[in-house]
């Protein structure tokens, strides 16, 4: 059998002569250590934050696109402004029994203009718009936490106009 032949520096450390490691590199290693994980931990809290916020935008989206196509679905709304009760378009929320927890949709109806395609002034003495050629404008604002998310306009035209 051949003998091998240990070169010094692995002869010591099997030999129990090593220094071993200096207090200031245990120091260093410790501190990278710490400010990797410092990195790493802020990265995830970055990137959960994000994750969190698409996912509350992607819902009030689906939740905005949902209720303009039931707005637009419903008959046209030609309401007697004098009534401050009044809704003019039924809410999907109410409808299908309720909206996930903490939303809140609201639908603003507006009668435009189809010449300037600005709304008709209110009259806030009679209750009620200048005039309704037919067509109106949409405005459906999702809410979380009474802070709103987004804001989507569309229009409906009446067909019998």
């Amino acid at each position: 059998m051949k003998k091998l032949r240990l070169n010094s520096q692995v002869r010591k450390a099997f030999q129990g002569s090593s220094r071993g490691f200096t207090l200031i590199e245990v120091v260093v290693a410790l501190a990278l250590m710490g400010i990797i994980a410092i990195t790493v931990l802020s990265a995830l809290s970055t990137a959960s934050m994000a994750l969190i916020t698409a996912d509350k935008r992607a819902t009030a989206e689906s939740l905005a696109r949902s209720q303009m196509e039931f707005v637009k679905n419903q008959g046209y709304s030609d309401p007697d402004y004098s009534d401050p009760d009044h809704e003019d378009y039924d809410v999907i929320c109410d409808v299908i029994g309720g909206c996930p927890e903490g939303y809140t949709i609201e639908v603003v109806v507006e009668p435009i203009d189809p010449d300037t395609y600005e709304p008709y002034p209110y009259n806030e003495g009679e209750g009620a718009f200048a005039n309704d050629d037919g067509i109106q404008k949409i405005t459906v604002i999702v809410s979380r936490d009474d802070k709103a998310v987004i804001t989507m306009e569309g229009y409906k035209r009446n067909p019998e106009a």
